[in-house]
Formats: structure tokens, C-alpha cells, sequence
């Protein structure tokens, strides 16, 4: 019964088909429990639902907060209604997570003049939070005396497998951590990030067929990152194995890419297109000599001619629910104009 199918999850990623994910009992309480050791709940703890529970941090925050006989405060108000905060001070809740699309949310909101008196900790993942953003909220944590949990995840991985200690926050803050308890990660073939655990799901299903599959896995996972491991065990992520382009027999990161260009101001970025022919496609209108700069600062930044950059200009970038990046249909999505 242990290692049998006991739950399924919907998930695409940002590049892929929709399948679901086969979870076993053995899965999620091995992940439940790592999740409450590294972060110290106990029943004193409360959280307040800022993620559907079909979405697996969603869930696993649910189901850590139950495991330790903590409390949940259930709502669909979001962090943009007065009414969200009202319930933080009222019901004296004690910490709340969010994928990094909730973080830029928080900080336009000024969520910092907001009363967190009863806030614990926060916690993120669903995604890579900028480096300049990550900053910023380890420091307006810190001046409240709120810790900050960088995490990473997926859904194959029943929901952690990462996690930022709070004491090297702010020395290794664009690393994803060390792994969880009981989890171990690995580097394979130069970069390919492959994750072991307890909490490693059994397989896809993509079919009815599928349910009754055994476990595929055997407890060890290819991330489908690429990615580097320092000397203290901390992780840093370079990007997707599926988000490369070979740009002229050079294998260019459109992951760096976008932090690259983030970095420089550009933030409503998204780079994409086929091999030698990278495109940046933008919601915004640049005028010339801002293309040329931009194609130039990419030049210095990859080695390659700046005409093997193009600028595109797209409606919007297209996200999930969640604000994640559905790179799979930047390519596609409702061009205005090849601006240069």
C-alpha cells in the first residue's frame, strides 16, 4: 500500500505537453516530512492559502501544516485585496508562500508597510526570483525579523527538493540551496542536474493504462536542469536542458539570457527562436537606438555578431495561472511587429 499510486498531479512545466504525475503514499509523506524538518512547523503554526492545493507547493503546504497539527486559514482573496491582510492580523497567521510572479506582486503593493507583526516565515519557489528582487525581499524579511525560505521543486519530486538555509541567504542568495533532508543531488554529464529521494514520484501518466504502472523511477530524478554544485553543497541553476539554442556551433543558455538582460533593466524580456536565430521577443515599443543597444550589450554578452540577434514585439508574454513563463508558446504568440 505504501508505494502505491495515491495521487495524481496535472503538470506541462513551462515547455511540454500536459501529463500527470503519479504520486505514491511513500512520496508524499517522505516529502512532508522533510518539508516540516527544515522548516520547524509545529502546531502552533498557521498558514493562509495563497496557492490552489491542485498545484503541488499548493498541496504540500496544506499537507505539512495538517501533518504537525498545525492550522489553515482557507480563502480565495489574493495578495492585491485589503481584506487578505485584514485575515494575516485578525487570524495572527504565521506564514505564507508564493511563486516569484506573487514576490514582484508584493513588491508593487508595498507589502512591506503591511502589518506582519505575526509573520514567522515566507517561503518561494515555482521558479527562479530574481537576484535583484531576492535582495530585496531577504531585506525587508530581515528588517522585520521574518526569515525567508528560498525553495526548489517540482512535481516529480512530490514537491521540495531544496531549500535555502536562512544563514547563507545573504552570501549565496542566487543559489537554491542544499538539498532537502533525506534528498541528495548530483551533477551528471557536465551540467544535468539528477535529484534522489524518498519523494521522487513514480512516473507520468498519459494515459488510463498508465495508472496501473509501477514505480518507474526508483527514486532518482533528471530535473531537467542544468546546473552547478560549490564546494558547501549549494546548488545554482543555469537554466532548462531545453531552453539551449546552438547560436554558430556555440550552445547559448536562453535562461542566462533573460537573467542577463533582467539585470540590465530589461525586464518585460523573453528570449527565444531556433538555432542560429535567437529572437528577444519584449510588450515593448524601443525605439532604434535602444535595439541597437540592446543587440550590442548581447554581442559583448554571448561573443556572437549582434545581427544574430532579433527584436521581436509580442501582446503579452504569455503565463500560466500561477505567472510562469509558457515559453513553448512565446514563438507564437500574437506578433506585432520584427522591430529589428
Amino acid at each position: 500500500m505504501f508505494n502505491e499510486l495515491a495521487l495524481l498531479l496535472s503538470t506541462s512545466g513551462s515547455i511540454g505537453s500536459p501529463k500527470l504525475v503519479r504520486q505514491s503514499y511513500k512520496n508524499i509523506e517522505s516529502n512532508t516530512k522533510s518539508i516540516v524538518e527544515f522548516q520547524k512547523l509545529n502546531s502552533n503554526d498557521r498558514a493562509i492559502t495563497t496557492l490552489p492545493m491542485y498545484y503541488t507547493y499548493g498541496l504540500s503546504i496544506i499537507q505539512t501544516h495538517l501533518y504537525v497539527g498545525a492550522s489553515l486559514m482557507v480563502t480565495n482573496l489574493n495578495f492585491l485585496n485589503n481584506k487578505f491582510w485584514t485575515l494575516i492580523k485578525n487570524f495572527q497567521v504565521t506564514n505564507f508562500g508564493g511563486v516569484p510572479y506573487s514576490y514582484e506582486i508584493l513588491k508593487k503593493i508595498h507589502f512591506d508597510k503591511k502589518d506582519l507583526s505575526s509573520i514567522k516565515f515566507l517561503t518561494q519557489s515555482g521558479g527562479k526570483l530574481s537576484d535583484e528582487l531576492s535582495i530585496e525581499i531577504f531585506k525587508i524579511c530581515e528588517e522585520k525579523n521574518i526569515k525567508f525560505i528560498k525553495m526548489y521543486g517540482a512535481s516529480e519530486a512530490t514537491a521540495r527538493m531544496s531549500y535555502l538555509p536562512i544563514e547563507n541567504a545573504k552570501e549565496k542568495f542566487s543559489s537554491v540551496g542544499i538539498a532537502i533532508p533525506h534528498g541528495k543531488f548530483e551533477i551528471k554529464n557536465k551540467d544535468e542536474l539528477i535529484y534522489y529521494g524518498d519523494n521522487v514520484c513514480l512516473g507520468y501518466a498519459k494515459n488510463l493504462k498508465d495508472l496501473s504502472k509501477g514505480d518507474e523511477n526508483k527514486g532518482a530524478l533528471n530535473t531537467g536542469d542544468t546546473a552547478k554544485i560549490d564546494e558547501d553543497g549549494f546548488v545554482y541553476i543555469i537554466g532548462r536542458e531545453k531552453r539551449f539554442l546552438k547560436m554558430f556551433g556555440n550552445r547559448i543558455s536562453l535562461d542566462s539570457i533573460d537573467n542577463f538582460l533582467s539585470d540590465k533593466g530589461y525586464k518585460n524580456f523573453v528570449s527565444g527562436g531556433i538555432d542560429d536565430e535567437m529572437k528577444i521577443y519584449t510588450t515593448e515599443n524601443i525605439a532604434e537606438n535602444e535595439i541597437k543597444k540592446i543587440k550590442e550589450l548581447l554581442s559583448q554578452y554571448t561573443h556572437l555578431n549582434s545581427s544574430s540577434f532579433k527584436i521581436v514585439k509580442i501582446k503579452k508574454i504569455p503565463r500560466n495561472e500561477f505567472g510562469k513563463i509558457l515559453y513553448s508558446k512565446i514563438d507564437t504568440f500574437e506578433i506585432n511587429d520584427i522591430m529589428k
